[in-house]
């Protein structure tokens, strides 16, 4: 588990205790001696250390089963004086190649061109580097030489990144990132700027901001007519499946076979029997009567023909009536 950054060379003592023997690569793939790994070195500027530089020394730690990766770094006056001016500078350079997980070792103020002298000081197997030849100093290859010693052993570059791209974003993006260092807090001395470029850039900065805000409150309008529709399709939906229920439940109750139907023929049936009862069967047993009372006799219906006038048939009433009074 890695609990610190890799040590400097010049902060500790050589690693490698057994005799520095001559290796070749079949040798070192195979596997080493079990008292020493393979020493294996990779230089460079290692200027906004990225991903194509974590991606290299990866290759170097893992082009051997059992290695010990050291990663010299230049010094400032060496880049500056072969190959240009950095934006970090060394101490910045050497604490982020001392931070990368591949790192063993940094070696700090490393040479341009790799000497025999140095190569035996640090006990190095390999060199690895792209096979790129690396044109420099007057040289059209600066590891021309380790290449002929059987010594270069070469990785891959990565695509796409390197920190001649990076600086080349930041120089065609340069109003950009000046407008959002301003924003951020910096001065315009510190960041180089003019006084006209200054205000221009804030009156910029205002702008965007104004732009930022009728995006929003765009967005939110768009926001608030889709959650209207929305609630209005629910609504119309629900409508629907509520009318559709009530016009149901109208049909089930009013309509030509519903309830209503039935409950007003049986309402009808039960008025009718109310007025109309039925009669009492002609076998029903007669009341009985008192003994004391002599049974009277039947009435005997004279059949004849109507009378012709209503005089007749008053005469005919008062005679009735009279006989009713004889019998009484």
């Amino acid at each position: 588990t890695l609990t610190a950054p890799a040590p400097f060379a010049d902060e500790t003592s050589c690693q490698c205790r057994a005799p520095h023997e001559k290796l070749t690569i079949a040798q070192a793939r195979r596997g080493t001696p079990v008292d020493r790994p393979v020493r294996v070195y990779a230089d460079g500027i290692f200027d906004l250390f990225h991903a194509g530089h974590a991606r290299a020394l990866m290759q170097a730690k893992t082009l051997f089963p059992n290695s010990y990766l050291l990663v010299g770094v230049c010094s400032d006056d060496l880049t500056h004086k072969f190959k240009g001016f950095t934006v970090m500078n060394e101490t910045e350079r050497y604490e982020a190649l001392r931070h990368c997980r591949y790192v063993d070792e940094v070696i700090r103020d490393a040479p341009w061109t790799l000497t025999p002298e140095f190569l035996e000081k640090h006990k190095i197997d390999f060199v690895a580097h792209d096979d790129i030849p690396y044109s420099s100093a007057g040289s059209d290859d600066v590891y021309k030489h380790i290449k002929e010693a059987g010594m270069f052993v070469p990785t891959q570059r990565t695509e796409g990144i390197s920190t001649s791209d990076i600086i080349t974003r930041i120089v065609r993006d340069y109003d950009v990132y000046a407008r959002r260092n301003l924003q951020r807090g910096y001065t315009a001395k510190e960041l180089n700027v003019s006084f006209i470029n200054e205000k221009k850039y804030r009156f910029q900065n205002q702008v965007d901001k104004m732009k930022e805000k009728v995006k929003n409150v765009e967005e939110k309008s768009k926001e608030f007519v889709y959650k209207v529709e929305e609630k209005s399709h629910d609504l119309i939906q629900k409508w629907e499946e509520k009318s559709r229920e009530f016009i149901g439940n109208f049909l089930e109750l009013f309509g030509p076979d519903g309830a209503w139907k039935q409950m007003f023929q049986e309402r009808s049936g039960r008025m009718l029997q109310a007025f109309s009862p039925r009669q009492s069967p002609n076998s029903s047993p007669t009341r009985g009567r008192s003994p004391s009372r002599s049974p009277s006799p039947p009435r005997v219906i004279n059949k004849t023909s109507p009378p012709s006038s209503p005089k007749a048939a008053s005469a005919s009433l008062s005679s009735m009536s009279e006989g009713d009074e004889d019998e009484k």
